[in-house]
């Protein structure tokens, strides 16, 4: 699947979609260079979750949890990770829950220590805009991308 965003609100609102044709849990890799977006579309999964606090990046601490009302969310931030098995010593198995929902920005640093997604975002310049692409890689992935198929035929 693909979709082109043409601008920051676009790709926010895109997120809060997403979140919405999330079931429970899952985990979802977002992968692209600096600057694509990877952390205005966690946000806006957030807001579709029903966090309405802020959202930073968790650059520096790998990873920020969010106990929203469609339940928890972890947003990991791996650019600073010099070697994937730093995420052992975070316990990073332990956020990844049946229940719990799981975004992950630049997965290939933790290479060999993350879980297979349910769904991976690849963010790439498109003109003005941001092109997704959105490849599933379980049962539950495939779910996802078919709601948000669904829903773009019925608007």
């Amino acid at each position: 699947m693909k979709r082109y965003l043409p601008d920051e609100q676009a790709m926010a609102d895109f997120g809060v979609q997403l979140a919405q044709a999330v079931d429970s849990g899952g985990v979802i890799y977002l992968l692209g260079d600096l600057g694509m977006g990877k952390t205005t579309l966690s946000r806006g999964i957030l807001r579709g979750c029903g966090h309405a606090g802020s959202v930073k990046s968790p650059t520096y601490t790998l990873v920020e949890p969010y106990d929203t009302p469609a339940g928890l969310v972890y947003h990991f931030d791996l650019y600073r990770l010099a070697d994937p098995e730093e995420l052992e010593y975070l316990g990073a198995r332990d956020y990844f829950t049946d229940d719990a929902l799981c975004l992950v920005e630049w997965p290939e640093k933790g290479e060999g220590m993350l879980p297979r997604p349910d769904l991976e975002i690849r963010l790439a310049l498109s003109g003005l805009g941001r092109e997704l692409t959105l490849a599933a890689h379980t049962p539950m992935g495939q779910r996802i991308i078919d709601k948000l198929n669904k829903n773009d035929h019925q608007a």
